[in-house]
């Protein structure tokens, strides 16, 4: 008996470790292996082993680089308080409190995740830039020589922050609000409680771990930042924008000691963030009741929450319907007019009729789908070997995984460059550099964590016995995990893969530093509009892309069950 247990432990030790191979082999080729390359190129100089670049980078005589630090942390400093004033007292006041319209004004709230980067700045663009649609309406009806305002530099880089950041302190506090138990407020209140102490002595604390979550994830998506510095910063330096000067000038080591510095801040952030993460529950012992709505009585406070409702409503889709209309703009149509007088299907008729107008939008549907279905497979593997199976150095593996999540996309980006531009063996002997395949890689090592992280929320769920029965009655593991498990965490998996492909269609900085002319993507195309000023073909790309997105999205949420929150 002892050695039939024996033998069976054995034997699952080493399913184990047959499990973990291709996982770990593809963790070190194009995760670990990019990442050493770059931390050796900026530690080599001349060909020997120096430490010139960090020398140069935190040379108090060149401050370019230390001034692009230091402005990369107050940004996301600044960020951070920002997104939270907005954020938090939305979170409050819809999940605390019913008016007229609650769930509508709810779910608007979530619309600026619907926006790729790129295209959330140009819609700022568009409508507050210096002949923005906002701008030019007030310099016409304020009858100014100058435009009264103008999108750009640090104010416009934090409003866009604000804009699209505001919704991870929203998400993330709306879900720990709905974890809450009534009882422990009522409890308080009834022992004499007032409201300012409950909420400081209840509520607050338990809704700490949300609070301090979504500061590190607004902080780590703010230092990684290029869209908004990229189109608004004019003379202000941030790091991850001068990584790609630097690329751009021909200077890799210092692209690479930039990189690294980058790395070791969003690394960082991700160790606490995974420290935070484990104490989210720590106070909640809750029976599962769902949080109390106060329904608002007084019309003095109903009325003009329902106002600032509509009024919110109004400010959140402004971006969204200005590219709308802006992509019903043929070519030359608007150019010194206040707004848009003529309007017609014409670019999107060209969208569909040129080939080469319809070429980006092919390349970007052909690499995400290439990409994700690389993530299905390999996110359903290595999820499970994390979840059902026990070995040490889990949590090493665990980090792993989650490292392209971390890192800056300029950050892996240059690790592709500086670690496929020769041949290697992880490429069978070939330079992937200037090829088709080095996007669809990227865009696969960058969205590896999203169809992990969803499956690992199925996997959980699932009770171990399930398989356990089906092995006792005597199918193989292949056959138990194809004809059980599979398609009982199939949903999860297919909501991460989903995201993981709207990320990849809308994926734009990596790609900037990437692309050739053959697999230039819809976001480089959109650049490319931009700067021949054809502001209504680059809109039509991106409400092609906002389309799809808002589609998947409904897809997950209504069909696979997949919570906003469980997005970000």
């Amino acid at each position: 008996m002892a050695d039939r247990l024996l033998k069976s432990l054995r034997s699952e030790k080493a399913f184990t470790i047959l499990l973990l191979i291709p996982i770990l082999a593809v963790l070190f080729a194009y995760v670990l292996y990019p990442s050493f390359r770059t931390l050796t190129e900026s530690l080599t100089a001349e060909g020997r082993f120096s430490l010139e670049h960090y020398r140069k980078f935190f040379s108090p005589e060149t401050l370019t680089n230390l001034e692009a630090l230091w402005n990369s942390l107050y940004i996301s400093i600044l960020s951070v308080l920002l997104s939270g004033l907005v954020g938090v007292p939305l979170a409050f006041i819809f999940n605390r409190y019913d008016f007229p319209g609650r769930s509508f004004f709810a779910a608007a709230a979530v619309l600026p995740i619907v926006l790729p980067p790129l295209v959330g700045v140009m819609s700022f663009l568009f409508l507050y830039g210096e002949s923005g649609l906002i701008t030019r309406t007030l310099q016409s009806l304020l009858g100014l020589d100058e435009p009264p305002f103008r999108l750009g530099g640090v104010s416009g880089i934090l409003l866009v922050h604000t804009y699209t950041m505001y919704v991870y302190f929203y998400m993330t506090v709306s879900a720990a609000i709905h974890r809450i138990d009534p009882a422990l407020e009522e409890a308080a209140t009834n022992l004499g409680a007032g409201r300012w102490t409950v909420f400081r002595r209840v509520t607050l604390p338990l809704l700490t771990p949300a609070l301090v979550a979504a500061s590190l994830l607004v902080f780590m998506t703010s230092m990684a930042s290029f869209s908004a510095p990229f189109l608004l910063a004019g003379g202000f330096r941030v790091l991850s924008l001068q990584i790609y000067i630097s690329k751009l000038n021909g200077d890799l080591e210092m692209a690479a000691t930039q990189s690294v510095i980058l790395s070791i801040f969003s690394i960082s952030f991700l160790l606490l963030m995974r420290w935070y993460q484990g104490r989210r529950d720590y106070g909640i012992a809750g029976k599962g009741v769902s949080a109390h709505r106060r329904e608002v009585q007084n019309p003095w406070i109903k009325w003009p929450l329902v106002g600032l409702g509509i009024l919110g409503v109004i400010i959140l889709l402004l971006p969204h319907m200005t590219l709308i209309v802006l992509s019903f703009v043929p070519e030359g149509a608007w150019t010194w007019q206040t707004y848009p007088t003529r309007f017609s299907l014409e670019n999107y008729l060209l969208l569909m009729e040129d080939p080469n107008i319809w070429e980006p939008v092919k390349n970007s549907l052909n690499m995400a789908a290439l990409a994700t279905a690389g993530n299905f497979l390999f996110g359903i593997l290595a999820s499970y070997v994390l979840v059902k199976r026990k070995f040490a150095g889990k949590n090493l593996l665990d980090i792993l995984v989650m490292l392209p999540w971390a890192l800056p996309a300029t950050v892996v980006a240059m690790n592709m460059i500086l670690a496929f531009n020769q041949p290697t063996p992880f490429t069978l002997g070939n330079i992937l550099v200037g090829t088709y395949w080095i996007l669809p890689l990227t865009y696969f090592v960058r969205d590896i964590p999203l169809v992990v992280r969803s499956t690992n929320a199925a996997l959980e769920q699932l009770d171990d016995s399930l398989e356990e029965a089906a092995r006792n009655l005597g199918a193989g593991w292949f056959t138990a995990f194809r004809r059980v498990v599979l398609p009982l965490i199939l949903p999860g998996a297919l909501a991460g893969t989903l995201l993981a492909f709207v990320t990849a269609v809308g994926e734009f900085v990596s790609s900037v530093l990437l692309y050739t002319i053959d697999n230039r993507p819809i976001s480089i195309e959109i650049m490319n509009q931009l700067r021949m000023f054809n502001l209504g073909q680059a809109a039509a790309y991106a409400v092609y892309q906002i389309a799809l997105i808002g589609i998947v999205m409904f897809i997950s949420q209504r069909f696979l069950g997949v919570k906003a929150h469980q997005t970000l």
